[in-house]
C-alpha cells in the first residue's frame, strides 16, 4: 500500500518537477496553460470516483488496484513522448482517470483487516507516501537535470524511467495483494477466521459484494457526510495550490533550478514527520477531528499567513511559511480515518470513500485556479486563499465533533439490547445503533 501511494504522488506530480526541466519550453506551456494540466488531472481524478466505487464492490479489490497501477503506469511512461499542451491534456486526463482508485482502494483494504483503533496508524503509514514521494522527486529530479545528452529531454527520461517503475509495482499487487482476509493465501483456514473475528468490535463489517442502493442514499443524506465533504474541500485548496506551483514558488524566491529541486526535500520531510505524529496521536488519544484543527491551524494560518503577509524581501521568512503549508496534508489520513470507521455498511463505505475523494479532487481543482498570470510573480489571492479556507476547515470539523459527540450521548441514553452478530450484518451505522461514533 505504502509503494502504491507513494507512486501515485510522485506520478502526478512529474509535472511540478518537469517545469522546471524543461517541459515549459518543449510544450511552449504558458503560466494558466500549466495550471490547466494540474486542474484536468483533478477533473478526471473527479469524474472517475463512483465508477471505482461500484467497481471496488464488484470486482476483487486487489486485482482491481494493481490493474489501474499497471494502468496509469503505462500512462506515465507514455507522456515521456508528449510534445505539445493537447497531448499532455490528454495523458494528464488519463492519469487522473486510474489513479482515483488509489485512496478508495486502501481505505477498504484497512476497515477489512484492522480494528478502528488501529486504522490511523495503518492509514498513516501508507499516506507518509505522498511526503517521501516529495524528497525521491527532488532528488531524483535533481539528478536527471545534469543529463547533458541530445537525444532526450531530461525530463522525458524521468517520465519513462519512474513509468515503469510503476507498471513492475502495479505486477506485484496483482500477484501478492490479498483481496480480503478470507482470500488471503499466506494465512490457514483458522487464521483467516480470526482475521474476521477481530473486526467484530468495529460493527462496519468486512465485504459485501451486493450493491444495496438504499445505503447510497443514507450516505447522501447524512450531516456527517457533507460535514467531512466541507473540511475536505477547504483542507484541499492548499494541496493543489502548493503541491502543483512548488517549483514555481520557489524559483520566484530567486532560486536556480538545481536550488528550486532540492530545496523541495524539507517539504517532503516535514510532510512525513507530520502525518506520522497525527496519525499517531488519532489513534492514541482518539483525537481524529483535533488533529485536523490542530495541522489546519499550522499549516494553512500560519503558513499561509506567512507567505502572504511577510515583506518578499525576507524569504528566509517565506520559505518556512512555505515549508508549513506541507503540514496542511496531516488532515487526509485523519479524514480517511472518519470514513474508515464512522461508516457502518459495505456499499455505505465505498459510496463514503467515493465522495470524500470527489472533495479532496475539488478542493484541488480550486486550488491552482487560484495562480493567475495577472498575480504573478507574488501570486498575494492564492496565498491569501490558503488562510481562508483552512479557517473553514476548522470550524467544519469542530462542529463535526460535536455532531459525533451528540449521536453517540444519544445512543448511550437509549440503553439499546445486543443483537446476536449484528457486528457483521452489513447495517449502516444509522441502523446499528449499537454503533459508536469515533471522532
Amino acid at each position: 500500500m505504502f509503494c502504491c501511494y507513494c507512486l501515485q504522488y510522485l506520478d502526478k506530480s512529474l509535472l511540478n518537477y518537469a517545469s522546471v526541466m524543461g517541459i515549459l519550453e518543449d510544450a511552449d506551456l504558458s503560466t494558466e496553460q500549466y495550471g490547466t494540466l494540474s486542474l484536468i488531472f483533478y477533473v478526471a481524478f473527479l469524474a472517475f470516483e463512483l465508477p471505482h466505487a461500484y467497481m471496488l464492490q464488484r470486482f476483487p479489490v486487489g486485482k482491481y488496484l494493481g490493474t489501474m497501477v499497471c494502468c496509469w503506469g503505462a500512462v506515465v511512461t507514455c507522456t515521456s513522448a508528449c510534445n505539445s499542451y493537447g497531448s499532455l491534456v490528454a495523458t494528464r486526463f488519463l492519469l487522473g482517470m486510474f489513479e482515483s482508485c488509489i485512496s478508495p482502494s486502501l481505505i477498504l483494504i484497512i476497515s477489512m483487516w484492522y480494528k478502528r483503533d488501529e486504522q490511523p496508524k495503518r492509514i498513516g503509514f501508507w499516506y507518509i507516501g505522498v511526503g517521501c514521494a516529495s524528497i525521491i522527486g527532488s532528488v531524483m529530479s535533481f539528478g536527471f537535470q545534469h543529463y547533458t545528452g541530445t537525444a532526450f529531454s531530461a525530463w522525458q527520461i524521468m517520465f519513462l524511467v519512474v513509468g515503469l517503475i510503476t507498471i513492475f509495482v502495479g505486477a506485484n499487487v496483482i500477484i501478492f495483494m490479498p483481496d480480503n482476509p478470507m482470500s488471503a493465501r499466506k494465512l490457514t483456514h483458522a487464521e483467516r477466521v480470526a482475521a474476521v473475528e477481530r473486526l467484530r468490535e468495529n460493527q462496519t463489517g468486512v465485504e459485501n459484494k451486493h450493491f444495496k442502493a438504499y445505503q447510497v442514499w443514507q450516505c447522501v443524506c447524512d450531516p456527517q457526510t457533507w460535514l467531512l465533504v466541507v473540511i475536505t474541500v477547504a483542507a484541499s485548496v492548499p494541496n493543489g495550490a502548493v503541491g502543483s506551483f512548488q517549483s514555481i514558488l520557489i524559483k520566484g524566491f530567486g532560486f536556480t533550478n538545481y536550488q528550486t529541486t532540492l530545496l523541495q526535500i524539507p517539504g517532503g520531510v516535514i510532510a512525513v514527520i507530520s502525518v506520522l505524529l497525527a496519525t499517531w496521536s488519532a489513534a492514541k488519544y482518539n483525537a481524529r477531528a483535533l488533529n485536523i484543527m490542530l495541522w489546519s491551524a499550522l499549516g494553512g494560518i500560519l503558513g499561509g499567513s506567512l507567505l502572504a503577509f511577510v515583506p518578499e524581501d525576507n524569504v528566509a521568512g517565506k520559505m518556512v511559511g512555505n515549508y508549513l503549508t506541507h503540514v496542511v496534508g496531516a488532515f487526509l489520513p485523519c479524514s480517511y480515518s472518519f470514513a474508515a470507521a464512522n461508516q457502518g455498511g459495505h456499499t455505505k463505505k465505498v459510496t463514503m470513500n467515493a465522495i470524500l475523494l470527489m472533495s479532496f479532487c475539488l478542493g484541488n481543482i480550486l486550488g491552482p485556479l487560484t495562480f493567475r498570470d495577472e498575480d504573478a510573480p507574488l501570486y498575494i489571492p492564492a496565498k491569501v486563499s490558503i488562510v481562508a479556507v483552512d479557517s473553514v476547515a476548522i470550524i467544519a470539523t469542530a462542529v463535526l465533533l460535536l455532531y459525533y459527540r451528540w449521536q453517540n450521548k444519544k445512543r448511550y441514553n437509549a440503553g439499546v439490547a445486543h443483537t446476536t452478530d449484528v457486528e457483521f450484518a452489513d447495517l449502516t451505522d444509522r441502523e446499528n445503533k449499537e454503533f459508536r461514533y469515533k471522532y
